[in-house]
């Protein structure tokens, strides 16, 4: 077996020799490992927790923790996950609880990215991705081929169905249809320049005035975004500041937020 001297094992943890245990991880009683699992370091594991084969786990993970939830009494509720998922930094997944069924269950060829969580008694079907920070309540089902968006809170007992996409940013809390593209509104506009950083960064106030009258004109005047820059570009002195402003907005490929 490939464990790091470092690596704290309970006697009563299943570990298979073809897997690998790095720097600082503990494995808790009651865990059994499949074959092939890599633990990179730092990672805990808790049991009673059942993991399939070929599962990478990164660094500050916690899996098959207690609950969070204020009912529970210590009870052996369970994890369980499948083969071949990628188990990123600080991503959190608990055990059940009695009354959500005892069991959280996460399947196979899945993508969890830092900092996600997976509260108790969900259910993560296969070939689902949850992006940074995406955050589960307890009662959670994601369907299979799901994607859960970057810093997506969902609400208990909340459903996601199958091959739905939930946009970065997204509250959810109520079911999300199959095979949807659900989203936020996405209302963000730039409302004028960054003047106070701008003169704590030391910029002039003729350098100043020369960006607020360049916003002004791109933000707030009746033209178009190619007009503003065809009326800047006309004016002879416009700095060095203004110019970088026009290169940047030429050169975008998705378009600029105004």
């Amino acid at each position: 077996m490939n464990v790091h001297p470092t690596a704290i094992l309970d006697s009563r943890a299943r570990v298979p020799a073809s897997c690998r245990v790095g720097p600082y991880c503990v494995i808790g009683a009651e865990v059994e490992l499949g074959e092939r699992c890599r633990l990179v370091s730092h990672v805990a594991i808790e049991g009673p927790t059942k993991i399939g084969s070929d599962n990478a786990f990164f660094p500050f993970s916690a899996i098959g923790m207690a609950p969070q939830d204020i009912s529970y009494r210590g009870e052996p509720t369970r994890l369980e996950i499948g083969d071949h998922n990628e188990i990123r930094e600080c991503v959190t997944i608990t055990r059940g609880t009695v009354k959500g069924g005892g069991l959280t269950r996460v399947g196979s060829h899945t993508l969890i990215m830092a900092y996600a969580h997976i509260g108790h008694d969900s259910v993560i079907g296969d070939h689902c991705m949850l992006v940074n920070g995406a955050t589960l309540g307890g009662h959670v089902t994601v369907e299979e081929w799901a994607v859960v968006g970057a810093l997506c809170p969902v609400h208990q007992f909340v459903r996601i169905g199958a091959h739905a996409y939930v946009g970065g940013g997204t509250t959810i809390t109520q079911d999300v249809l199959p095979f949807s593209m659900t989203s936020a509104a996405r209302n963000t506009h730039a409302y004028g320049m960054n003047k106070v950083g701008l003169q704590r960064r030391g910029f002039s106030p003729e350098r100043i005035r020369k960006l607020h009258h360049a916003y002004k004109m791109l933000l707030a005047s009746k033209m178009n975004t190619s007009q503003a820059l065809q009326k800047l570009k006309s004016e002879p002195d416009r700095g060095e500041d203004v110019d970088r402003l026009i290169r940047f907005i030429e050169s975008s490929e998705r378009g600029v937020i105004k």
